[in-house]
């Protein structure tokens, strides 16, 4: 299995993101909407910090991270306040994900994935994994920095000062209100890739929303004069054309 790039700042991660009152993520728990008696898959759990909202509100979690680091930080939590969230490390753009997981297909009602698809180098295996744990009529609902977002003043954006928005890759970004990139880089890749390669996988576009900043955020560098976040939601199967 791929070494984990967070493995070696899992101090500084789970400090600085440990709750899950920013706007991106508040913008995919409003997409995946009443999650109670749902069986719930978190794609990158991490330390599980949108895994511990989603059971508190009454889904059967299971989260999945490559990050050992990160994974052994949520069994902790889980372990000194139990919320029946299990925890599996494997690798989602692996063939056999779901079998290091131990998870079945087409068990899960609800996927999501917090700003996570960014880290994940190889997309379309990934969304692979993601499509077969669904059950037919699931739901995926996703959120990630905009691929549209420029960056502003010290703070990096989707891609590389000085590069393009059509130059995909993986990158490293200097800024400096970065801290995490700075340590992790990210995968930039264009909004069409990422809509193409769900539909490549049965993965149809249901809703799409794009949350501002917190209120103040930077808007002397004109951070907040442009789209920051893009949260998404997709459902597993072909949708009907309302014309037939």
């Amino acid at each position: 299995m791929p070494a984990a790039r967070y493995d070696a700042i899992a101090d500084f991660y789970c400090e600085h993101w440990a709750t899950t009152d920013d706007p991106g993520t508040g913008a995919l728990l409003d997409l995946a909407g009443p999650v109670a008696g749902l069986r719930v898959l978190d794609v990158a759990c991490g330390h599980g910090r949108l895994s511990r909202e989603l059971a508190l509100r009454g889904a059967q979690v299971a989260g999945v991270d490559i990050s050992a680091a990160l994974l052994g930080r949520a069994a902790e939590m889980e372990q000194d306040s139990p919320l029946g969230i299990s925890y599996a490390r494997a690798d989602v753009t692996a063939a056999d994900a779901l079998r290091q997981g131990r998870f079945e297909s087409r068990s899960f009602d609800l996927a999501v994935c917090n700003f996570g698809l960014s880290d994940i180098d190889d997309l379309s295996p990934a969304i692979a994994t993601v499509s077969a744990a669904l059950r037919p009529g699931g739901w995926f609902v996703f959120t990630i920095l905009h691929p549209c977002f420029g960056g502003a003043t010290d703070i990096s954006g989707s891609w590389p000062r000085g590069g393009r928005y059509y130059d995909e890759g993986r990158w490293t970004p200097a800024d400096g209100k970065s801290g995490l990139r700075r340590q992790v880089g990210a995968s930039h890749r264009m909004l069409s890739t990422y809509l193409n390669t769900l539909r490549e996988h049965d993965l149809w576009l249901d809703h799409v929303a794009e949350p501002e900043p917190e209120p103040g955020w930077d808007p002397a560098h004109g951070a907040d004069r442009q789209p920051v976040f893009l949260a998404a939601r997709c459902r597993k199967g072909p949708v009907a054309d309302p014309a037939c």
